[in-house]
C-alpha cells in the first residue's frame, strides 16, 4: 500500500493543530478535539463528518479498547502515530 505525500501534506494543511497546552480553547462549530501520538500526544481539531467514516470508526474503537470512555485531555485520545493519522484522515478529505 503506498502512500501520496501530496495528500498527506494536504491532511496536514487541513487539520487544525492547536500549539497551546490549553484545554479550553475554542473548538469550531462542526470540528471536535483528538489527541494523536504514541508516546508524545497532539492536539488536533478535526470536522465532525469524519465520524460518518467507517475507517474512522474503526480508529475510534481501537481507542475505546485502549483507552475507554475516560479521556482526561479533555478530547478523544487515538492510538497510532501521526503519520498514520495522516494518511487516514487524506484519504477522507479527497
Amino acid at each position: 500500500m503506498g502512500f501520496r505525500l501530496t495528500a498527506i501534506t494536504s491532511a496536514k494543511k487541513s487539520l487544525t493543530r492547536s500549539l497551546s497546552g490549553s484545554k479550553t480553547l475554542d473548538i469550531p462549530k462542526g470540528y471536535f478535539a483528538v489527541y494523536v501520538g504514541e508516546s508524545q500526544k497532539k492536539r488536533f481539531v478535526v470536522p465532525i463528518s469524519y465520524l460518518n467514516h467507517p475507517s474512522f470508526q474503526d480508529l475510534l474503537r481501537q481507542a475505546e479498547e485502549e483507552f475507554g470512555f475516560d479521556h482526561p485531555m479533555g478530547g478523544i485520545t487515538i492510538p497510532c502515530s501521526e503519520h498514520t493519522f495522516f494518511e487516514l484522515t487524506s484519504s477522507l478529505s479527497e
